[in-house]
């Protein structure tokens, strides 16, 4: 769900190394695609980058606001996923999947039934706004047969459409009766005025920015009992009867820590919190507190401000979470919200949305990849070598070795045989180009984007003249 974003500037360096020595002044050329002088690429190849799997994957949220066709979404990713297994994918995210008061034109935040699936009549449909529950068992099993782990996003306080009731804690009627009649059709968690805030349990109302008067008590035991703890829960019967492998826990500000961490201790499994904000010490406060992972909101805003607002890549090297808890954060360049009509203040723009991928996919933490981006044709071709330089030379400690306003070249320094990569992007209209120590001596480099079709050899040293095409980037590596 949407938030405003609490803009908090950092001003934390944590790598970066200005390297004087080794650097010459920026080099601009109006023409590109040249070899390095004194070279002879035909005496080399490229790396089949298939035989160095360094055991990383990307993760597809499979989804857009409001998808379309209606009551054929499920339908619609079934035919995919075998083409986004193949090209490097391991988890699909999809939204979330049971009942919302909107019925066939519900994106499932507004949650009404947790256990109806696209199996009951109820706000004016039998099918989710994504299809029916047939559907949904057959993309699940389609996904596993194709070595895919399927996330469900998962909301577990606000919820909607229930029916009117008198509630003594407000003084006044609410909407808090959820029942067979009521917006609850399949008759499991029925929940009534005692299980939202405030109640005999709960003096105090600690506020939702969404359906405050039906926002779930998670400290009352039967909450507990039915969203994670018992057999028939909602955690334990979306894992062992619909077979979703893992969870995208919606909304993590409206809740307290407490409840992924003792949801994730019941039914384990992949999880990522969506704590929107971009103060990354809040988000690792957040991933120490519940032990699940989360969005790196922090490193989405530094690459807005360093492509967009302020047009300084120096931005790429402030505090983000993936350089404290990589295994934790999960990377992105755009969302369902962010990409919501009319939004103005949380995207990166189309122009730049290409080097922000080529950041995410060469850097430390989890890539998400957006549906929409990678179903444009525009788009698509780059991001599958995109995932495969990440899933293979995307290894090894990163070194930031150059940034100013306009470039910014970095390292993964790579892991036994496998020699890492150096990403070089820029912003400048012209094609960039710069002398850096790169560690691997007396070799042929290349582009594996192939953004650029310049080569070049490394010396004795290491040194060798890099190139980032115009407002692109690059990625080097060695060949063999």
């Amino acid at each position: 769900m949407i938030q405003k974003f609490i803009r908090n500037p950092f001003f934390y360096l944590f790598v970066l190394l200005f390297i004087a020595s080794c650097s010459s002044d920026d080099t601009t050329t109006e023409t590109g695609g040249e070899e390095g002088e004194g070279t002879d690429p035909i005496a080399y190849s490229a790396l089949d980058l298939r035989n160095y799997d360094n055991g990383d994957r990307v993760m597809m949220q499979a989804f857009y606001w409001d998808v379309e066709p209606r009551f054929e979404w499920w339908n619609t990713l079934s035919g995919k996923v075998a083409g986004w297994s193949e090209a490097g994918i391991n988890r699909i995210w999809l939204p979330p999947a049971s009942k919302g008061q909107s019925g066939g034109y519900s994106m499932g935040y507004d949650v009404s039934d947790y256990f109806d699936f696209g199996n009951f009549e109820q706000h004016g449909t039998v099918a989710t706004r994504f299809g029916t529950r047939a559907d949904l068992e057959n993309l699940i099993a389609t996904a596993h047969d194709n070595d895919l782990e399927v996330i469900a996003d998962i909301v577990l306080n606000h919820n909607s459409g229930g029916g009117l009731e008198y509630n003594p804690y407000r003084g006044y009627d609410t909407y808090s009766l959820f029942d067979e009649t009521h917006g609850n059709a399949s008759g499991m968690f029925n929940r009534n005025y005692e299980d939202f805030y405030p109640n005999s349990v709960s003096n105090y109302d600690p506020g939702s920015l969404f359906y405050a008067e039906t926002n779930l008590d998670h400290h009352r035991e039967r909450v507990q009992n039915w969203l994670w703890k018992d057999e028939n829960s909602v955690a334990k019967y979306y894992k062992n009867v619909m077979g979703f492998d893992g969870w995208r826990f919606d909304y993590v500000l409206g809740f307290e820590s407490f409840v992924i961490k003792d949801f994730l201790a019941e039914v384990g499994g992949f999880s990522v919190s969506e704590l929107w904000d971009g103060d990354p010490d809040l988000i690792r406060a957040h991933i120490e507190a519940t032990g699940s992972g989360a969005f790196d909101f922090a490193a989405f805003y530094r690459m807005e401000q360093a492509f967009d607002r302020y047009s300084d890549l120096t931005y790429l090297t402030r505090d983000q979470v993936w350089q404290s808890h990589p295994d934790k954060a999960v990377t992105f360049t755009a969302n369902h919200d962010t990409e919501k009509d009319g939004n103005i203040d949380n995207y990166i723009e189309y122009a730049n949305k290409l080097k922000a991928y080529a950041f995410i996919m060469t850097h430390p933490g989890y890539p998400t990849v957006f549906y929409k981006d990678y179903e444009n044709e525009e788009f698509q071709a780059q991001l599958n070598k995109l995932i495969l330089i990440h899933n293979s030379l995307a290894t090894g400690d990163l070194e930031v070795l150059y940034a100013d306003e306009d470039e910014y070249i970095a390292k993964r320094k790579g892991a036994g045989n496998n020699p890492g990569l150096i990403i070089y992007i820029t912003t400048n209209s012209s094609i960039k180009r710069r002398s850096i120590a790169t560690g691997w001596n007396d070799s042929m480099l290349m582009d594996y984007s192939e953004n650029s079709t310049y080569t070049t050899m490394t010396d004795a040293e290491g040194s060798a003249q890099l190139e980032a095409p115009a407002n692109g980037y690059a990625v080097w590596s060695v060949m063999q």
